[in-house]
């Protein structure tokens, strides 16, 4: 009978969500609130990890959005959403991918719900933010990054 003590299976699990950090911003109210409600928005995603021991790792997706009214803001809402996760024997090249994608893909849910809320609750239009690739805005980030690498007149001399 085989011995099957030593398999290395691949772990992946959920340990805890959370909201890190929230902000909510209308420096201009109530005057923006009489405007005609024409905005232009700015979206911004960042995601941060953290290796808090061997096979634990918290994950953050930060969302920042900004709304104006042409050079008003009417609002800014950021909000930093993490999740602690158990990733075991995962290669590295199995490792990358997801904490840059699959983390983020299972914490964008929350960071949008937490937005759409806060900028009900401030008094402005329901924002209902579109779903985000992350698997394409991991692959884009591997590309800037190795492009980076290959930038000309950095070769190296053996």
């Amino acid at each position: 009978m085989a011995d099957n003590s030593n398999t290395t299976e691949k772990q992946f699990a959920i340990q805890k969500i959370y909201t890190k950090d929230v902000s909510f911003e209308t420096p201009n109210s109530p005057k923006i609130f009489i405007e005609k409600w024409e905005p232009s928005v700015e979206f911004n995603l960042s995601t941060q990890v953290d290796n808090l021991e061997n096979s634990l790792y918290e994950v953050a997706l930060t969302v920042t959005i900004t709304v104006k009214i042409g050079d008003a803001t009417a609002y800014l809402v950021e909000v930093n959403q993490a999740g602690i996760f158990t990733l075991s024997n995962f290669t590295e090249q199995e490792l990358g991918p997801m904490v840059g994608s699959f983390c983020p893909n299972i914490l964008f849910p929350y960071a949008r719900e937490a937005v759409s809320d806060l900028v009900s609750k401030g008094g402005f239009p329901q924002l209902l933010l579109a779903p985000v690739n992350f698997d394409a805005l991991y692959a884009s980030h591997l590309q800037q990054a190795q492009a980076q690498t290959q930038v000309p007149g950095s070769e190296t001399i053996n």
